[in-house]
Order: structure tokens, then sequence, then C-alpha cells
């Protein structure tokens, strides 16, 4: 069941040596009750809901409070008990978006006994495909470890598939959630892989996960094979252990999908177009916590790590103020500092040089990460085509290229070199001797290229 493969997609870097995690990853999951949480209404980009509550209702924990007003959105549900106090528009991250602050009750709410789908393999044989993606559904399941896409667009393909893969290598710097989820949930999320593999229709699974992690794989492993011998899993259900070599961006749908399978997503495609559904860690837990315990997705783990006195791993509730769990760290420790919202390769700096009492933003359902960097001045300089960026594209990019017709405005030859493949992965500018930045104008190269086939599309 343990497997250990070869990495396969082209590029990719080694952006740390493996301290940046250690300053989080053997920090057990606490959980934190805030008084009050800030619910935006729009949980990933576009992704938008219609709020269905008013100031002055009384909602309860995983009650629908939004329904899906976009493509990009799933149901959206109360993350706590307690009382609406207002319905308005908030400032997250630069941008104004309708949210809603509920009061919270459950300020010291008792431990409860872990359901069993968190302790022991769960029956599963009477459940069937269509109930788990209406459970998908409801229970407003969304990627948890990246760009945040409704769960349940994902199964409800018309496309044959043979694989589901289960994000677990977290490549990003810093991070250290989902290893801290594989650990103490690993039964819940061996359920939640079991049930979406029989969502998908796929005949194998694999739960994918880089060699730095070496606990979480043989934990994972010793737990599917007690399982299997007892004989609460089913032989029909193929469901192994991936161990990966440590390389960013190996989290990456298209990277995963080559390093394991050695099948490329074809430009434009989606991975359902090679037989492949590549889900997170996280949201296969939430699909366990979902259809097995009937508790839709209100809530997530979050690393905050960096430089503050005390990373650690937090379970939160879904619209937890950043601010309130960094101070719950003690603080900052650099007075020149950088907040990242995600990993500090892909994340959006939400504050520079924060003094620790402005509000910052608040946790989304894909919100993996608060990171405290210090912050580093530097000059760009002229690009000297020394061709790096080039070398470490995993999408076969060349980001110079792409910057210099980006600048002049020349769009079609930003289609002409494949700017709509750039993952954002941030390789280019990591790698840039120049600290030229790379990776912001060929993510915005690509959104422009993307809008003007759309507009082609249309008319």
């Amino acid at each position: 069941m343990l497997r250990r493969g070869t990495s396969a997609f082209p590029g990719g870097i080694h952006p740390t040596d493996g301290s940046d995690k250690l300053l989080s990853m053997d920090q057990s999951i606490k959980t934190y009750h805030p008084k009050v949480v800030t619910i935006l209404s729009e949980q990933s980009f576009n992704g938008t809901c219609e709020l269905l509550v008013q100031s002055g209702d009384s909602v309860k924990k995983g009650q629908l409070i939004g329904k899906p007003a976009a493509f990009g959105a799933a149901p959206l549900h109360a993350s706590v008990n307690g009382t609406i106090l207002e319905v308005r528009d908030v400032s997250n991250q630069g941008r104004e978006i309708k949210a809603c602050i509920i009061q919270s009750n459950d300020t010291s709410p008792a431990e409860s006994v872990p359901a069993d789908h968190r302790t022991q393999a769960a029956d599963i044989r009477s459940i069937t495909a269509e109930e788990i993606l209406h459970g998908i559904h409801d229970g407003g399941l969304t990627g948890m470890g990246g760009a945040g896409f409704p769960t349940h667009k994902k199964y409800k393909t018309n496309k044959v598939i043979d694989t589901l893969l289960i994000n677990g290598a977290e490549c990003e710097p810093f991070l250290t959630c989902d290893y801290r989820l594989m650990l103490e949930e690993g039964y819940a999320l061996l359920n939640g892989v079991r049930l979406l593999l029989k969502a998908s229709g796929a005949g194998q699974a694999y739960i994918c996960i880089e060699d730095n992690k070496p606990k979480a794989s043989e934990h994972l492993n010793e737990l599917l094979k007690t399982a299997t011998f007892s004989g609460m899993i089913d032989e029909t259900e193929n469901i192994s252990i991936k161990v990966l070599p440590t390389r960013y961006p190996q989290g990456g749908e298209r990277q995963l999908i080559q390093t394991v399978l050695d099948r490329e997503v074809p430009m434009g495609g989606l991975p359902a177009d090679v037989g492949v559904i590549v889900s997170n860690v996280g949201t296969a837990k939430a699909a366990a916590d979902m259809i097995l315990g009937g508790i839709p997705l209100t809530e997530r783990i979050v690393t905050v790590t960096g430089w503050v006195k005390q990373p650690g791993n937090y379970l939160v509730p879904i619209g937890t103020s950043a601010k309130e769990l960094i101070r719950l760290c003690g603080g900052v420790t650099t007075q020149k500092n950088r907040i990242i919202a995600g990993g500090p390769m892909t994340g959006l700096c939400a504050a520079s040089d924060w003094n620790g009492k402005d509000e910052l933003f608040y946790i989304t359902k894909s919100t993996s990460g608060i990171v405290v960097l210090p912050d580093s001045e530097y000059k760009e300089q002229p690009c000297i085509r020394c061709q790096g960026c080039e070398n470490v594209c995993p999408a076969g990019l060349t980001p110079y290229q792409i910057e210099i017709a980006f600048f002049n405005e020349d769009y079609d030859l930003c289609e002409k070199l494949y700017a709509s493949e750039c993952i954002a992965c941030g390789c280019c500018s990591y790698t840039c001797p120049a600290k030229r930045e790379l990776a912001v104008r060929t993510r915005m190269a690509r959104d422009i290229v993307k809008q003007q086939k759309w507009e082609r599309a249309v008319k």
C-alpha cells in the first residue's frame, strides 16, 4: 500500500530547507471559539452567495444562511450558534464584500464526544453515490487547499473518471494544517476518501503525501491496513498511500496528476479530461463530517506561523478574525512585517508593517494559513535574460517574455505565449535574480487572456 513515486512534472523549486514547517508541524490542533464571526458572502473569488438572514435573527451552527448566486459559489452556513448583529459590507484584503456578522454564544462549549466516523472505519455500503453528491452540495463543500471551487461541481461530471487523487502534499512553505489533519483526523480523512471514491465512480484512489511528512504517510498507512484486515474497508475500495518527492509546487492539480499518473491535462482543460478528480485532504474530511456526521462545512484548521511568538494550528469557525488568531499566538515579533493570507508563495499580502490593531481579513473555507514574514526591501532590476524563470516554470511558460508583452499591452502575444496556462505558483518571481514581479504580471496577463477568450466565445 505504501508506494514511492518519482517527480515527473517540469520545473519546480525547493524554496526552503524545511525549518519553516518545523515552526508548527509538531503543534497539535487547538480549538478557538471567537465571540464574533464575520462570514463573507464571497468565500472564493467571484463565488458570491445571496445572504438569507438579517439583523436580529437567531441562527444555529450549520444553518443555511446563504445560497449560491454565482457559478463558483457553494451553500453557506452559520459557523456558530448566536445572533445576527449586522449584514453589511466589510473590508477584506482591499475589497468591500457583503458579510454576515454573528455574535456567538459558543464561547465555552462543552467538549463533544468524537463521532464514530472520526474514530473508526465507517460502514458506507448502504450510502449511494447520489446521496454522497447531494451531501457534498448541501454541506457547502469547497476545495480547501486552493481556489475554493465548489466540490460538487467537480464530481458532477459527464467524463469517465478512473482515478481519484487526494492531495496531502502541502508543498506550500510554512503551512502544516493538512499535516496535522492527517495525523489527528486520520479515520475521518479515510472515511471521506472512501465516500469521494464512491461518488466519483473511479476504480482507485491515492492519498498523495510528500516525503518530508513520513509520520503522516506511516500513520495513514497503518490505519488503512487495520481497517482492511478487520473487514471494515471493502476489498473493492482500492485506496493506497502515494509518497512523493518534496518539490514545489507538487500540490498543484496538474503537477500532481503528472507525477502520480504520468498524464498531462490538455491546455484549457480540466483534470476530468484525463479521467481524474483531485480533492484536498481537508475536503475529504469535510465530506465525512457532512455525510456521516450531518455537519456542514463551518470550520477549518488554520496554520498561524512565521514571525509570531507561538506558531500553531487552530480549528476555528469560518469568519474568525485573522487579527485575533495572531494575538492568540502572542503577536508579531518584527515591526517591519508582511501578513500573508495563505502561504508565502501563492497567498496575498494583507498588510505591511502591521501595527497589531487594524483588522486584517476573515477566515474563509479556503484560508489555510496566516503567515507573518519580515518585510524585505528591494528594487527591481532590468531582466538579464537568464531564462531562470523559464527553467523553473512547472507550466512550461516563458514568464519574462510574457512580462514584456504585458507591459506593451500586446495581449494577443500573451495569448500566443500561453499566459492562460499560468498556475500562479510564484516560482518565476522566487528564482529571478533581478527581483522582478514576474508572477504578478504573468497572472494578470493570464486573466486578461482568459477574459478575451470568454468575450470571443459569447459573441
